[in-house]
């Protein structure tokens, strides 16, 4: 543990601990005590306490003991987790507790796990169908997007039967959440009955597979590599073009497409939705709306490269307008503002005369832009103007009564225009 720390730490750094008050961690901040004597490094501890077991608060006051004996500043972070919530119990309790770290204000979160922990991990994303960046399973230094911390794992070499060694030796106290008895979770139930079965088969099992672990996460960074080469000819800004993806082979392909997405910070798509949208880019005829749901978000096409772009929102009706500054639409998902200007955007008299809605497109919406023009249809003007079609439909529109007064991006019914001098209302979408 102490290699771990001397290749990752920098002096006077300041490092956080993920306290759960069990074996693992509290051998972790029993190793940190004696360290912080020899190495120059600040020590703080946080518990998360999660209100799902009846023994939950004596968990987190045995952490307060623990640190108090110890001088360590500590902190308990209360989060709810509902028990039907739809990722799950476990997702749910996860994803609470990433949420509070991501926000800690230190430079290193330091977490137990260990390698039976890394062991198990490799063999639920082995049978997830992950590829090599989940069969990498953990890393000992992770930067997650977002946290302001790196986290780092330790204890990653070391088995958990030397942990328990450890504690015994030295005489440590620990709690035991019941709930990691319960095989009803996978992990528990690789941990309790098809873990014993592999070493009991294959003597050494767990320190293997961490060992494949280690491997595929040479492998990823491989495929990392070999995607920024690609990306260096097929990614300009959020633009991923078409036509280097369709040079390349199939699983080459799909790695550049995935760096693509990470790139942006979504979750990665599962397999099926990331072969679909590769099919979908290459293969749909050119003029064909591409468009490949990715869970939050999705993946479409537009003269020759691919864009990321959020989900449209539920449809929903056109909200009324009634005088206030800014306005959130819900069809389109943003805010207009509507700013009071002298002579530009609409006359606050005919808007203050009508029943003023703002929606989106319905189809058939007609738009004169130049007095004494002819009304154009808003589709060939959207056209006009490259809007991508995704955009298109989330475009806010205002109407005066039926009459269509402006579309966000493309401009103003000229007969509805503020005249030099003359009181308007000028919409523009929020930021």
């Amino acid at each position: 543990m102490a290699d771990s720390l001397a290749r990752h730490v920098p002096p006077h750094a300041r490092l956080v601990l993920a306290l759960s008050g069990g074996l693992d961690s509290v051998v972790l901040l029993h190793v940190l005590v004696a360290l912080r004597d020899q190495t120059p490094f600040t020590l703080q501890a946080v518990h998360v306490h999660h209100g799902l077991s009846p023994q939950a608060d004596d968990w987190a006051q045995f952490c307060t003991r623990l640190c108090a004996s110890h001088a360590i500043e500590f902190e308990i972070h209360r989060v709810r987790i509902a028990r039907d919530d739809e990722a799950g119990v476990e997702a749910a309790a996860r994803r609470e507790r990433q949420r509070i770290f991501a926000g800690l204000d230190t430079d290193f979160l330091l977490t137990a796990h260990q390698q039976d922990d890394q062991a198990e991990t490799l063999l639920l994303q082995l049978l997830r169908g992950a590829g090599p960046r989940g069969l990498a399973a953990m890393a000992e230094l992770h930067r997650r997007p977002g946290w302001c911390a790196a986290q780092l794992r330790p204890l990653l070499g070391v088995t958990r039967a030397g942990i328990r060694d450890y504690a015994h030796a030295q005489g440590l106290e620990w709690v035991d959440d019941e709930s990691n008895r319960d095989t009803r979770y996978r992990r528990n139930a690789l941990r309790q009955q098809v873990m014993p079965l592999l070493a009991a088969h294959f003597p050494g099992s767990g320190a293997t597979l961490a060992r494949a672990a280690a491997l595929q996460a040479d492998a990823a960074e491989l495929l990392d590599d070999l995607a920024q080469l690609d990306a260096m000819r097929a990614i300009e800004g959020k633009r991923l073009d078409c036509s280097v993806l369709a040079d390349l082979s199939a699983p080459r392909a799909r790695n550049l497409l995935r760096f693509f997405i990470e790139q942006q910070g979504q979750p990665m798509p599962n397999a099926r939705q990331l072969n679909e949208a590769l099919y979908q880019l290459l293969n749909a005829r050119h003029d064909a709306r591409v468009c490949v749901g990715l869970g939050q978000r999705e993946i479409g096409r537009f003269r020759g490269g691919a864009y990321l772009m959020e989900a449209p929102p539920a449809s929903a009706a056109p909200v009324r307008w009634q005088g206030e500054a800014a306005i959130w639409v819900p069809a389109a998902g943003v805010k207009v503002q509507m700013e009071p200007v002298t002579g530009a955007g609409l006359k606050r008299a005919v808007l203050q005369a009508s029943t003023v809605t703002l929606g989106v497109r319905q189809g058939g919406e007609r738009l004169r832009l130049h007095a004494g023009g002819s009304h154009r249809s808003l589709k060939n003007l959207l056209q006009e103007r490259a809007i991508p079609p995704w955009q298109r439909e989330r475009l806010p529109l205002l109407w005066c009564g039926e009459r269509l007064a402006w579309a966000a991006g493309v401009g103003f019914d000229a007969d509805l225009c503020a005249a030099p001098g003359e009181s308007g209302v000028l919409p523009q979408v929020a930021n």
